[in-house]
């Protein structure tokens, strides 16, 4: 499974979870436009993400956690089968379990959309001096703008917790926050001055 488009199709064909293409055009973007070398990804999947951010240039390293094992497995061979194993570190488990002494120019969260608030809070003393957080899903497929689209009583507790992660972002006095609608809803957070 080398092609990023057969990675693709496998996730389009298994029902994994990987970021639209708009949003991975708008962040492999902003890696080039702004140099980033160094970036934590919570929620690997099947290295989809990782794999393009790492292709972005040739200096780019990527860390990234999994917590379930036959995606974190899947990601392993996907990130060998292109040849990127020196650049991009696989770890199996909760990231709430792990900690990094390193500082990273991006982290990009697209893991439990629960856990978002916990991991933003968690991850954010590992950011460089200029980086940025990226997060995923904040529209959650129109769900988040319209509750009507679904009746589902756990999807409408998640998109419940997607609000007030949104909110968390909107209030937060630490940093300042813009969202942009490409792919399903990105936020770019940056410490204020």
């Amino acid at each position: 499974m080398e092609q990023i488009t057969d990675i693709k199709k496998y996730a389009d064909t298994h029902d994994v979870p990987i970021m639209m293409d708009g949003g991975m055009e708008f962040i492999l973007n902003y890696i080039k436009e702004n140099h980033v070398k160094n970036i934590l990804e919570i929620g690997t999947a099947i290295g989809y993400s990782a794999i393009n951010f790492a292709k972005a240039a040739d200096d780019v390293r990527v860390s990234t956690i999994e917590v379930d094992i036959d995606r974190y497995q899947k990601a392993v061979k996907n990130v060998c089968d292109n040849n990127l194993s020196d650049r991009i570190t696989l770890f199996l488990g909760d990231a709430a379990g792990f900690d990094f002494e390193e500082k990273f120019d991006l982290i990009f969260i697209d893991a439990a959309k629960a856990q978002y608030i916990k991991y933003f809070q968690k991850f954010q003393s590992n950011l460089a001096d200029g980086g940025v957080i990226i997060t995923d899903n904040l529209s959650f497929h129109g769900m988040v703008d319209d509750l009507s689209l679904t009746h589902n009583y756990s999807t409408i507790k998640l998109i419940r917790k997607i609000r007030q992660f949104v909110h968390f972002l909107k209030t937060n006095e630490e940093f300042d926050t813009v969202f942009h609608e490409v792919g399903d809803r990105i936020s770019v957070s940056k410490r204020k001055a």
